[in-house]
């Protein structure tokens, strides 16, 4: 399985890195199947730093991961998803102990569902109803050193 990593930097040995904010799946490697959602991330950081160019990182995964790690996978946007999502974006003490999250990133359409779930203005069914609706890429979360290792560099492209 081939995956991205959008980054200002060049990354040939994956980190668990802590974040300066919640993100959906915990604190990890996020990774991505789809190399134009890299690209719009590497972008984003490009933005937010004003750097003039940054990297979409290239990786194969050994999939004998999915079978050594423990894995969470959601295919899309359910209840269980929902929680697991919520849990780590609201609560600051919420730790899991799975070694790979898989499945939909919550965008920034998503972001605005949420709020209007948050709010008490859409009850969880029709927040998952509202999310299916949209064309979700997905994302991998390495979670501990161990689903690390699974994870080989390939290349990298640059980003202008």
């Amino acid at each position: 399985m081939r995956l991205y990593h959008g980054s200002l930097e060049v990354v040939e040995k994956p980190y668990i890195k802590l974040p300066s904010r919640t993100l959906d799946y915990g604190t990890g490697f996020y990774t991505t199947t789809s190399e134009e959602q890299a690209e719009q991330w590497a972008r984003r950081r490009m933005m937010a730093a004003d750097h003039i160019s940054g990297y979409v990182n290239i990786y194969e995964l050994d999939e004998s991961a999915l079978l050594e790690c423990k894995v969470l996978w959601f295919d899309d946007p359910d209840e269980n998803w929902l929680d697991f999502v919520m849990a780590n974006r609201v609560n600051q003490d919420y730790h899991h102990d799975y070694d790979i999250v898989y499945g939909p990133v919550a965008n920034d359409r998503v972001y605005a569902a949420f709020a209007l779930y948050e709010s008490g203005l859409l009850d969880k069914q029709a927040l998952i109803r509202e999310l299916r609706t949209f064309k979700l890429v997905d994302q991998m979360l390495f979670h501990t050193e161990k689903s690390l290792s699974h994870l080989r560099f390939i290349e990298v492209n640059k980003v202008r």
